[in-house]
């Protein structure tokens, strides 16, 4: 494909990887005006020597839908210029997009507040007002095992990354693991937090397997680190001076917890100590999210793999983390009551004067919202962020650069929750307005609006597998979607 030929009916072109790597040999190309997606992937595979993976491309943070002559003159850009086309590998395995609601359970007798399936997608497990979690049967969408135990309500669930555990916290401060299996509590509830408990995250599982640690935050001010087998506190991590509101486990090994301080603090895990303090937020920080977080959250499971045997499921995982950020570092994602989010690089600091693990400063501020922002989340693939808010919108921004790329109107209250489909290509949002939305990421408008809730949607996931979709809210039943 290459050419020595830049007449009128040619372009000159870069291909760049999402990283900002020109692609060795790609140069400057000379292709057709009238070459399209199809043609480029085709250049791609030659050059990478590979024909299985899928590629989307991209110019100025828009996808290329047409042809690159049909681009310039729509875009009016000159051909003088060498033309970046950033080329972006997709999932092997495409989602269908939800499109009804195939079950309301009801069973709950208090609002639904935290709604999370299992790394493999085959269990599920809600939490709620009325102090009980409970784990549902997607095969029949019947309840199944009714887990009670706690004195308050439940405000977070978290699924260990093997699928063999299951932790629950509540506004009484105390956390609870239960086995999935039975439904019947892992022994007594841990104790140590004075305030109700905000966050909870697992270990990943390339750190250790089987899975046995989790961490809490809380809004007492500290995070604590729990031996699921032990079954005591082995690491208080104390230093915010307000509440601790979200908290996330690296597959670096640390933890980052976000605070009503204004700061997010990075921890070792060995010993509990404080590695670095990230500042930049003029206000509450609200939710925290990491490039890696499906990678983590999904351990070795894989749609298109086979039930793996134990020994097996720690390599798979840690190969999964390793093919994902040789290719691209972890990053991290605030987001703020300052109506803005920063983008953050987890890589080792590059500058050998700087004394410090990681730059003070972030990689990006990324500003547009309106009102406080509530969720963030990372595609499945690290390559974009999406970001929910009480202006009632979700934006999408690049998730390497932090540059704004799209705006989904079409809620008419705050949006409290978003979800990616495994494949990113697909969002689904849950507001106030009793709605759930599906946005498509190709064309950057709504794919389908999924009524049905009677009241307030506080929470919404979607299956690791990709099967099935699942919400909650004040209405205190339980709906799940399909395709």
């Amino acid at each position: 494909m290459q050419s020595n030929m830049s007449n009128g009916n040619n372009i000159r072109c870069q291909f760049i990887d999402q990283a900002g790597h020109l692609l060795e040999g790609s140069e400057e190309i000379c292709l057709p005006q009238d070459a399209g997606p199809k043609e480029l992937q085709q250049i791609i595979h030659s050059f990478l020597n590979e024909e299985r993976l899928p590629y989307t491309f991209f110019i100025s943070n828009k996808e290329l839908h047409v042809e690159l002559g049909t681009y310039l003159q729509q875009n009016k850009v000159s051909m003088e210029k060498i033309l970046q086309i950033i080329y972006q590998p997709q999932a092997l395995f495409r989602i269908c997009p939800i499109t009804r609601c195939s079950a309301v359970i009801a069973g709950h007798e208090e609002a639904v507040l935290c709604v999370a399936f299992s790394p493999d997608g085959q269990q599920l497990a809600t939490g709620s007002g009325d102090t009980t979690v409970r784990l549902w049967d997607l095969q029949t969408q019947t309840p199944m095992y009714r887990c009670t135990g706690h004195k308050n309500w439940i405000l977070c669930i978290a699924w260990s990354p093997d699928g063999e555990h299951l932790v629950s916290g509540s506004k009484a401060g105390e956390l609870q693991a239960w086995d999935p299996r039975t439904g019947n509590p892992s022994g007594k509830p841990f104790i140590g937090h004075r305030k109700w408990i905000t966050g909870i995250c697992w270990e990943p599982m390339h750190i250790k397997f089987p899975c046995r640690r989790f961490v809490s935050s809380s809004k007492d001010g500290d995070a604590r680190v729990w031996d699921i087998y032990l079954r005591r506190c082995v690491l208080c991590l104390s230093g915010h001076t307000l509440a601790v509101t979200c908290v996330k486990w690296g597959g670096n090994g640390r933890i980052y917890t976000g605070s009503q301080d204004c700061t997010i603090k990075v921890w070792e895990t060995q010993h509990g100590g404080l590695i670095h303090v990230l500042k930049g937020h003029g206000h509450w920080v609200n939710s925290l999210a990491l490039s890696t977080e499906y990678i983590l959250r999904t351990g070795a499971f894989d749609p298109l793999s086979k039930p793996l045997s134990s020994s097996a499921k720690m390599k798979i995982a840690m190969d999964k983390y390793e093919q994902m950020t040789d290719r691209l570092s972890e990053r991290l994602v605030s987001g703020s009551d300052d109506f803005s989010m920063l983008l953050w690089e987890l890589s080792d600091c590059e500058d050998p004067e700087c004394k410090h693990r990681y730059c003070h400063s972030p990689k990006a501020r990324m500003t547009g919202h309106q009102q406080l922002v509530n969720h963030v989340c990372f595609s499945p693939d690290g390559q974009w962020v999406a970001s929910a808010s009480f202006d009632k919108s979700v934006k999408l921004w690049n998730g390497l650069t932090g540059e704004y790329v799209a705006v989904f109107r079409g809620h008419v209250g705050p949006v409290y929750q978003i979800c990616w489909s495994a494949d990113g290509r697909y969002l689904l949002s849950a507001s106030k307005d009793s709605t759930l939305k599906l946005w498509d990421m190709q064309t950057h408008k709504l794919k389908r609006d999924l009524p049905g809730h009677l009241d307030e949607v506080y929470a919404v996931d979607w299956s690791p597998n990709g099967e099935k979709a699942a919400s909650g809210g004040k209405d205190r039943a339980l709906r799940l979607w399909m395709g």
